[in-house]
């Protein structure tokens, strides 16, 4: 079955967040750029602030924390509901993703399906690698402190630039994971469950040690997109529905981070 082989955390449902994370960020900036276009500003009490978003980003990941937990427990004696989860939770990150007005129902229902996928997976590579969880979940919230420190210090900004860089690495990312797929598919790289990331070694260190660094820092460079993007929000006075979007943007870009981490330590492992 899929929950019981490597290859399928390589699959398309499993590398496409990088996809949606580069696709959010450009549709996202294109709403923030047509909210502050408008000529009448939100009444006031309406308006995006820093702690409005807190709260429905705090919401969200409860609700993902919720979904996790149900796919941890119930990962072994019924591994096609995380595998479905994951296929209900791309769906709704493309939908949210191209929908104009942000949605909070959409939003919250797609938290607790990716909760139930990150719960699933999680389950399984903990049974295969013991203690394997526990660092990527440290490492995330390490990355994530990190980022929103600095963020706040005024120390990393966000420029346009580096958003091009970022998106071309993004696309890059997409067409090697969605390669690499393929090639584990038909056999190639020797029959590695890792595909390329574990067949290829660069100095004696496996590729996907190496790419996941390299992950790592685009997906903090994603968190700062997010976080500038909520920035620009409240000192733009938007509407407080789009503290929304800003906590759907930190949910995909951490989760994303997640998962990437848990794969760069599982191969390390081997």
């Amino acid at each position: 079955m899929a929950g019981s082989n490597p290859a399928f955390t390589r699959s398309p449902a499993f590398s496409a967040q990088a996809g949606g994370v580069a696709v959010a960020q450009d549709i996202s900036a294109q709403q923030l750029d047509e909210i502050y276009n408008r000529s009448s500003a939100p009444a006031e009490g309406e308006t995006m602030t820093v702690e409005n978003t807190i709260v429905k980003t705090v919401i969200s990941f409860i609700l993902l924390l919720a979904g996790a937990a149900i796919g941890w427990i119930t990962a072994p004696a019924v591994p096609l509901l995380w595998i479905g989860a994951a296929i209900v939770a791309f769906v709704l990150a493309l939908v949210n993703i191209f929908k104009k007005e942000p949605s909070a129902p959409l939003i919250l229902a797609y938290a607790a399906a990716e909760g139930v996928f990150i719960g699933g997976i999680s389950a399984f590579y903990e049974a295969m690698w013991p203690g394997v969880v526990v660092q990527a979940v440290i490492a995330t919230l390490v990355v994530v402190g990190v980022t929103l420190a600095l963020f706040a210090s005024g120390k990393i900004r966000a420029s346009a630039k580096a958003t091009k860089v970022f998106l071309i690495a993004m696309v890059g990312y997409l067409v090697f994971s969605l390669v690499n797929v393929g090639i584990m598919i038909f056999g190639g790289a020797g029959g590695n469950p890792w595909g390329l990331r574990g067949s290829v070694e660069i100095f004696g260190i496996p590729l996907g040690v190496i790419l996941g660094v390299f992950v790592v820092i685009l997906a903090a460079y994603s968190l700062v997109l997010d976080f500038d993007f909520i920035q620009r929000g409240v000192n733009n006075k938007a509407p407080a529905k789009y503290g929304w979007t800003g906590a759907f943007g930190i949910m995909v870009t951490v989760v994303w981070l997640y998962l990437e981490l848990l794969r760069m330590f599982a191969i390390a492992r081997n």
